[in-house]
């Protein structure tokens, strides 16, 4: 040690210039190695949902759990697996043991799903294997909210989405938890009796009404143009005014035998919205 010490004090150059390259060396890899913000790592987890309109919690676990967790049990480097039934549906999730090849796991879980498929119900949604990603995560979520209409929030959200999707440093901006709007028509059966209708008359009214027909094609001679006759309902206005018979020199329209109102759709998922940042920054 003593000698050590004594040729550091002895040899000041030779030791300054060890630690200038030193500090070059560092300088060098701290620019040159690639960098992410967000980096992919490969969580040993899968996840599958399936979901059934109506069923409860229990049924979910017989019907939807039980036959995909007797086929995923059999796939090799499984680890843990954990299943939940819920109403209207469930979900498997799958914990691998650490070094697994991510690919193989998929492509043997979506193999595990497909063979169970036939065991499910029929009218069971395709179940769906997801694998966790932290890159896929949402890195921001702003939620929006006031005793203001659902119409109104909806709108102010798609405004802030242009313009946070403006910005250079942002990948993607998605709405979550919107629900799709919907016209209700509340149709009076003593209107309908007294004008002579019935309800299938009137379903099939509707149906007809609300498209786009196609006419073909008109010939200029300079070229050729497609022509359609617009069919389809742009506002409540039109569904009041459409006729649907009529006596004499009167039409009876939808106006008179029923009642409209706006609405949404019922709320299936409540999900944020999110703002997700490039996948990848390299320097």
């Amino acid at each position: 040690m003593e000698n050590l010490v004594r040729l550091t004090i002895y040899q000041t150059r030779t030791v300054l210039t060890i630690l200038l390259l030193i500090f070059v060396a560092g300088a060098y890899a701290y620019t040159a190695i690639p960098k992410e913000s967000s980096p992919d790592i490969d969580i040993p987890q899968i996840y599958i949902s399936v979901g059934l309109e109506g069923i409860s919690p229990e049924d979910s676990e017989r019907l939807l759990i039980r036959p995909l967790e007797q086929e995923l049990s059999r796939i090799e480097g499984l680890k843990e697996m954990k299943a939940t039934g819920y109403q209207g549906g469930g979900f498997v999730l799958m914990e691998f043991w650490a070094g697994f090849d991510k690919d193989k796991a998929l492509d043997d879980v979506q193999k595990a799903v497909d063979r169970t498929r036939p065991e499910l119900p029929a009218d069971v949604d395709e179940p769906r294997v997801t694998e966790v990603n932290f890159s896929l995560f949402p890195v921001l979520v702003v939620t929006p909210s006031g005793d203001v209409p659902e119409r109104t929030l909806l709108k102010l959200a798609r405004d802030l989405q242009d313009k946070v999707e403006s910005l250079s440093s942002v990948l993607e901006a998605g709405i979550g938890g919107n629900r799709d709007e919907l016209v209700e028509i509340i149709v009076d059966p003593e209107h309908v009796e007294s004008y002579g209708l019935d309800g299938a008359q009137l379903l099939n009214f509707f149906g007809l009404s609300n498209r786009l027909v196609a006419a073909g094609n008109l010939d200029t001679g300079t070229g050729r143009f497609p022509v359609e006759v617009p069919g389809l309902f742009e506002s409540v206005n039109d569904i009041l005014t459409m006729p649907l018979k009529t006596v004499g020199d009167s039409t009876i329209t939808a106006g008179d035998i029923a009642e409209v109102r706006r609405g949404s759709a019922t709320r299936t998922a409540s999900r944020g919205w999110m703002v997700s940042p490039p996948s990848r920054w390299k320097s």
